[in-house]
């Protein structure tokens, strides 16, 4: 993918990474203790909306919502929608819940969300360099976290789509949506969902040419820290930080990211409900 050439070879330090992204459980706990509202449940100012009907300026979040039938692949607001009272606690919408999903990843959570999350942790995010390093759990250079064929032995070892994308997701690995964090092995490292199931929030800023920027400054990359700031040219006004590991929408027919090498991007206010995180720890020298 463009955004992620050319290779290059990077060192990252030792560092504790949390087994799995955190779950609806977790983040409950953090919410119990802190009295935490998330960027999805607040009231929007009318202000930062200029010209939005008034009825419009309801707390949510971007959700998932399968087309009818098949459509060309080239808008993705053909399937996603803004859904007033979708949160972490409604991933759905008003009416639905994450009861019986406690072991599931916390979705609709901002980068504001996470960082807070973090520093009552006592860890932070990881950067896109740890998130890849540790993804490929000793496999250097395969194409997924499990090696270098999507179906080992013909299983499914990750929670991605099956079926035509993006009307009708067949469920052939077990889930239609989310899943458990542990529902699949993990890589060589002991990580779970380093690939499938939700994207993850890293530190870096985004920009499709950081890559290219390594790549002339040294040899080798030492603990990259992303660039100075965002530009996506795509949508050059808004601020963006690097997502990882693709999501339970991943698919060869629209996203491959699930490969280690790919990356994701997400303006940094917004959450959605395939989009969640995991923490890391420095490791003490």
């Amino acid at each position: 993918m463009p955004d992620a050439l050319p290779a290059h070879l990077v060192e990252v330090d030792g560092f504790w990474m949390d087994r799995t992204p955190v779950t609806n459980a977790e983040f409950g706990r953090f919410v119990s203790a802190t009295g935490y509202v998330t960027v999805a449940e607040r009231p929007l100012n009318a202000g930062d909306y200029p010209g939005l009907p008034k009825d419009m300026l309801v707390p949510g979040s971007a959700v998932f919502s399968p087309t009818s039938k098949p459509v060309p692949l080239d808008n993705p607001l053909q399937w996603w929608r803004y859904t007033p009272g979708a949160s972490w606690k409604h991933p759905s919408g008003p009416g639905s819940s994450i009861r019986g999903k406690e072991d599931h990843p916390v979705v609709h959570v901002a980068f504001e969300d996470v960082s807070a999350y973090a520093k009552w942790a006592g860890k932070r995010l990881p950067t896109e360099a740890e998130f890849e390093f540790a993804a490929r759990g000793g496999l250097d250079r395969n194409l997924y976290p499990w090696g270098n064929d999507l179906r080992p032995d013909n299983r499914l070892v990750a929670n991605t789509w099956q079926g035509r994308f993006p009307a009708a997701d067949s469920g052939e690995d077990g889930y239609a949506g989310t899943s458990p964090v542990t529902a699949f092995p993990p890589n060589r490292f002991g990580l779970h969902d380093m690939g499938g199931n939700v994207w993850q929030w890293c530190a870096d800023w985004y920009r499709p040419d950081y890559y290219a920027a390594l790549a002339q400054t040294a040899a080798v990359a030492r603990n990259p820290q992303g660039p100075a700031d965002s530009f996506d040219p795509q949508e050059p006004g808004a601020a963006k930080r690097v997502l990882k590991g693709g999501s339970y929408l991943c698919t060869d027919q629209y996203c491959a990211r699930y490969l280690v090498g790919s990356r994701g991007k997400s303006e940094v206010t917004s959450g959605a409900s395939n989009l969640g995180f995991r923490l890391v720890r420095t490791a003490r020298k």
